[in-house]
This record gives structure tokens, C-alpha cells and sequence, in this order.
């Protein structure tokens, strides 16, 4: 199994100084701290949490590369009034089923120099997985999705969208609470950085939470995949 021995303080000082200096200039200066320290730690970290939770979940993918499950460093600035370049975290995916990686329901790992965020779900439903999602609350899948967020103790579910239930269902629904989301998450922030990251625990310590968020990242799955039958 790939041991990872952490996230190294080359990679944690690298994004407190970005923070700091968000421009081209300071990232082309400090360009070796992002590739030896940033990028070769999100690549090991993501081997290695693969291979731990592959047991569990066989089909959950773990691509150790950018534009894998490592986002990109740069920030697209185009429908931004932010045009800082960079951002000033790591972003790491794990996702389920097969298609387009940000399409797919996923695990998220999100990184700062202060603090961790864990997440698991989609973040946006396309039209299809939306009419999907609305058919299975108004009907049996309602049951197991309360189950399943009643079992996240902890953890925070994603904000309803919608102030009122979308206009053709019934506002008397005994689910309709569901119906005022167009996307379904569950995360936790943890502030300050928890110490296990920067320590040979940081791949159990962030699996554990994953496990956690496994289910209800599975139950959104089947409903991405169920569009694509």
C-alpha cells in the first residue's frame, strides 16, 4: 500500500504565502515549493487514499493528476469580479460512476493552510438527474433519504435552493421539503486544520469521514447513473 507521511509544511507554507501574494509574479517565484511540495503531495495523498478505501469502495475513482482528481490551481476569473489567479486551497475529488468526473457524485476534499473541509454529493443536478431527484422524494426514495441525512450527525446538509416548492408539485407533500433543493451535499469544516493532516494519520483520519459521507454520496449516484440507462 502507498504510505503518505502527510502534507508537508513546504505545501502549507506555499499556500499561506499565495494567500498572501495572489499574483503571477509570486507563483512563478515560488514555483518549485508548488510542484515539490503542493502538486507532489496532492498526487501521493490521492494514491494513497484510493488504496485505502478500495475495499470499500471498489468503483470509487482516484486519479492522482490535475484535472483528475486534483483541480487545477488557477481560478477561472472570466464571470468573476474576483481576478485573482490562484486559489488559495487544494481541491481534491474522489468520484462514482463513469462519464464526465464533475458530472458524478463525489467525495470532496478541500484544504487550506488553516483548515479541511470534507464533502460528499453534487453540487448541481443537470435537468435529468433534477427530474429524477424530484420523482424519487415525492415517492419512496424520500424514506431512505431522510435515513440517510438523519445518520450524518455533524455534518451539515447543502441549503435549500428554492424559498418555495417549484411550481407544478404539491406544496402539502409530506417530503416537500425536499423539493426546494436542486442539488443534494453533506460536509463538515474543520478550523483549525486538524492535526492529523500534516501526520501519517491524515489518509485515515480523512477516510473515516468519507465513510460517513459514502452513502449519501451513493444514493446520489444512482440517480446520476439511473439518467444515463
Amino acid at each position: 500500500m502507498t504510505d503518505f507521511a502527510g502534507f508537508s509544511t513546504t505545501t502549507l507554507d506555499f499556500l499561506r504565502g499565495l494567500a498572501a501574494h495572489n499574483d503571477k509574479g509570486w507563483f512563478d517565484a515560488n514555483k518549485k515549493a508548488y510542484k515539490s511540495g503542493f502538486t507532489a503531495d496532492a498526487k501521493a495523498f490521492v494514491s494513497a487514499l484510493g488504496e485505502h478505501m478500495a475495499e470499500m469502495a471498489p468503483d470509487l475513482h482516484a486519479e492522482p493528476r490535475v484535472n483528475g482528481s486534483i483541480f487545477r490551481i488557477n481560478r477561472d476569473t472570466r464571470f468573476s469580479k474576483d481576478k485573482t489567479p490562484y486559489k488559495t486551497h487544494m481541491d481534491l475529488m474522489f468520484w462514482l460512476g463513469e462519464g464526465r468526473s464533475r458530472e458524478c457524485a463525489a467525495l470532496f476534499f478541500r484544504m487550506g493552510p488553516d483548515s479541511l473541509h470534507v464533502g460528499g454529493g453534487l453540487h448541481m443536478f443537470d435537468k435529468p438527474v433534477l427530474e429524477a431527484f424530484r420523482a424519487s422524494v415525492t415517492g419512496a426514495g424520500a424514506a431512505e433519504l431522510d435515513a440517510l441525512v438523519a445518520g450524518l450527525d455533524g455534518y451539515t446538509l447543502g441549503a435549500e435552493d428554492y424559498k418555495r416548492v417549484p411550481r407544478g408539485y404539491d406544496a402539502e407533500h409530506p417530503h416537500a421539503h425536499w423539493l426546494k433543493h436542486k442539488s443534494i451535499h453533506a460536509g463538515l469544516t474543520l478550523d483549525p486544520l486538524p492535526e492529523e493532516l500534516t501526520t501519517d494519520q491524515a489518509v485515515e483520519f480523512v477516510a473515516g469521514h468519507f465513510e460517513r459521507l459514502l452513502p449519501l454520496t451513493r444514493w446520489v449516484s444512482a440517480l446520476v447513473e439511473g439518467t444515463k440507462a
